[in-house]
């Protein structure tokens, strides 16, 4: 239901079979409100080219008139302050004017190259600074006035860079007829003729932002719903046809025919899980509780999936392409197994197709289901011999290698006209979905673990860690147990691999098994550091208790620490419900009144393969460790003795394990028993001074 739900949007409602040039049969309305993008595109392109024809490419600036007035004004202000006296002016002798004093035009040009905003000193002759610097200052203050006015008069309108000239001469003819000094004249005249300047200016950032406003002002032309498409009767032109191809409209379909389609569509999905469950031989409670993790990663995925594809409303081209296709497939990887990521992977690439359709409703996109097929096989892959946390990020780097790869080899088959940007938009995608699916799966991974119980390889990897504060209390307070618990691991994973079951959990859960024996290790032989046995001064009863309680104690242990289930599980079963035969004959020579059921371990008996398996090699291996002398016979002999015993005692009743799984564990077990236990050559020194010692 959530999966028709999560796809119901991109299936389409009704369409026509209609062709261009054709007659309408009926009247069309639009079935939903889009936005008409050629349409659009066309007003902002009318819009851009009107702003274009207008002059805005020229515009006045008025600053520059105070600017240039400005300017002027300070220069007759500085000549006021260098100019000299009428006293200097003239010779007391002739009453003859004597020319500017040096120093004072020095002074003048220094001034304003130090304190003007512009060197004027270079576009104005030394003759004017002389006329304004001869003058009084009720002369000077009265030209400035009347050239400041006639500035602002020309300049009050604007002026192109061809007007310059012909305004520089119409500011001569006005102060020319002025009522200024005549010997003043010409230098007011030259002031002015320098102040006018071009005041309507080109101004291409301003041009081109109006466009750019004039662009974003334009509302998205849109095609509302209910609007009337074609009448009925009317040609279906170009024009109609095209909205009817943006609406899509143009293929002839019965109504409910594509939410049909969407609800087999579902119903495959189902019964593609289903069947995948239902052929699955685990317990009915793991297999519920991997049917509920499954589906939740894979909802969970198409909800990621409708997020992704929301975001395509920021026009952002094959958005698709960032979705993380890898993250669904390396979880369950990680978590369950090879097989069951990989049906997920092909379910997640069919619903892909059909959530990223291009905008055209009821359609599938073959190229992203392609994506998503490769970036999920992929992952898969990268991860399948990773058995660390920290395997995954690498993995999630491979995967965008791989996404690129394959993004790219769909373009280039479609021969598309695709720019620069569309390459680097879709390198990024690709890149960006394959990291970020390895860096969602680090983050999810925790989450689903501890939520559903699940024993992942990774986190098996983590516990088989020996800095494990049970490990490292098992290395240091029974070091023998810890031996034995390793030889026995190398059996049982040995064993497992090859009938089909767990080997990296037969292995680990044997790091543990015996983590029991740690309340009391040296009442276990293994731990016994001398030939006194403390089971020599107990009675049989008293023995039967400490060795029996080792299953219990290591179960309680384990639940302490929050242990997975399936180590908890090991250690209470892995003697199942076995026969302490030492002690229960002991007890019976001792004339004590012994009942087998009192001298058996409480169980329950194995329930998984693997606990099977451990519970053999545990007994193996602690059987030959204590022959003496060990060959290939005498190991196939014991191997052969110990199965049987337990397969006549029911050990195996409660598991799936066959007999011929059986025989293949018992091949397992001789060979790699005898090959820890192989026969040594002595070297010849050895051999000398050991006949030297016995002659001696």
């Amino acid at each position: 239901m959530l999966t028709f739900l999560l796809l119901f949007s991109y299936v389409r409602t009704e369409t026509y079979d209609i062709r261009l040039f054709s007659v309408a049969e009926q009247t069309i309305r639009s079935p939903k409100t889009i936005v008409d993008e050629h349409r659009t595109d066309l007003e902002r392109e009318r819009v851009a080219a009107e702003v274009a024809e207008v002059s805005q490419a020229f515009a006045f600036r008025p600053e520059i008139v105070d600017n240039r007035t400005s300017l002027v004004g300070s220069i007759f202000d500085f000549a006021k302050e260098y100019n000299y006296t009428e006293e200097q002016a003239e010779d007391p002798e002739t009453d003859e004017e004597v020319s500017v004093p040096e120093e004072n035009l020095s002074e003048l040009k220094k001034a304003l190259t130090a304190d003007v905003s512009e060197d004027v000193t270079t576009s104005i002759d030394d003759d004017v600074f002389e006329q304004l610097l001869s003058s009084s200052d009720a002369e000077l203050e009265r030209a400035r006035n009347i050239t400041i006015t006639q500035i602002e008069s020309v300049m009050a309108d604007p002026i192109k860079e061809e007007e310059v000239t012909i305004n520089k001469d119409l500011i001569e003819e006005q102060l020319q007829v002025s009522s200024i000094q005549q010997d003043l004249k010409d230098a007011v005249i030259a002031l002015g003729r320098f102040a006018i300047i071009e005041t309507n200016i080109f101004d291409k950032e301003q041009t081109q932002a109006s466009i750019k406003q004039a662009r974003e002002s334009v509302e998205p032309v849109h095609i509302l719903e209910g609007q009337v498409i074609v009448q009925e009767g009317y040609l279906i032109d170009r024009e109609i046809f095209r909205q009817l191809e943006a609406l899509g409209l143009t293929t002839n379909d019965q109504t409910m025919a594509p939410y049909v389609g969407l609800v087999l569509f579902s119903l495959i999905v189902l019964f593609v899980l289903y069947f995948q469950f239902s052929s699955w031989k685990i317990k009915e409670e793991k297999k519920q509780n991997y049917l509920t993790l499954v589906s939740m990663i894979f909802l969970l995925s198409l909800g990621l999936m409708k997020v992704t594809e929301l975001v395509r409303g920021l026009d952002i081209s094959q958005i698709g392409y960032l979705f993380p296709a890898a993250m669904a497939p390396m979880l369950i990887r990680s978590m369950i197994n090879t097989k069951l990521a990989l049906v997920v992977t092909i379910l997640l690439a069919a619903c892909g197709s059909i959530v990223f359709n291009d905008s055209i409703t009821g359609s599938v996109n073959v190229e992203i289901a392609i994506y998503f097929l490769f970036s999920g096989l992929a992952g898969i892959l990268f991860l399948s011999h990773s058995k660390r946390r920290t395997y995954l990020l690498r993995a999630g780097l491979f995967v965008a290698v791989a996404n690129v790869l394959v993004l790219l080899s769909i373009t280039l088959m479609e021969s598309g006209q695709y720019s620069a940007m569309d390459y680097m938009f879709y390198l990024i995608f690709a890149s960006v979905s394959g990291v970020l699916a390895s860096i969602l799966t680090i983050g999810l991974l925790p989450l689903f673990e501890a939520g559903f119980g699940i024993l992942s390889t990774i986190k098996l990897v983590e516990l088989s860690n020996p800095n494990h504060p049970l490990l490292k209390r098992i290395l240091t307070e029974a070091p023998g147990t810890y031996h034995h618990s390793v030889m026995v691991a190398n059996l049982a994973e040995a064993a497992c691999e090859e009938i089909g079951a767990n080997g990296l959990l037969a292995r680990v859960g044997c790091y543990y098994h015996d983590i029991g024996k740690t309340k009391r290790p040296h009442f276990f032989i293994e731990n016994q550091l001398s030939d006194q046995n403390p089971h020599d001064r107990l009675s049989p009863e008293a023995s039967r208790d400490i060795i029996i309680s080792h299953a219990l104690d290591g179960a309680e242990m384990l639940r302490k620490y929050k242990l997975p289930k399936e180590f908890v599980d090991i250690a209470e079963q892995h003697h199942g419900t076995t026969l302490l035969k030492f002690f229960y004959y002991k007890a019976k020579e001792n004339g004590i009144e012994a009942h087998e059921e009192d001298y058996r371990y409480p169980g329950p008996k194995p329930q998984t393969k693997e606990t099977a398996v451990i519970s053999i090699a545990d007994s193996v291996e602690a059987a030959v460790r204590s022959m003496k002398d060990p060959t290939s016979d005498k190991i196939k002999g014991l191997v052969q003795s110990i199965v049987q015993d337990r397969l006549q005692d029911g050990h195996f009743n409660e598991c799936d394990l066959t007999l011929k799984e059986l025989e293949t564990i018992k091949r397992v077990f001789c060979e790699t028993l005898n090959g820890i236990f192989h026969s040594r050559i002595e070297y010849p020194e050895f051999t000398k001074e050991r006949e030297r010692k016995k002659q001696a």
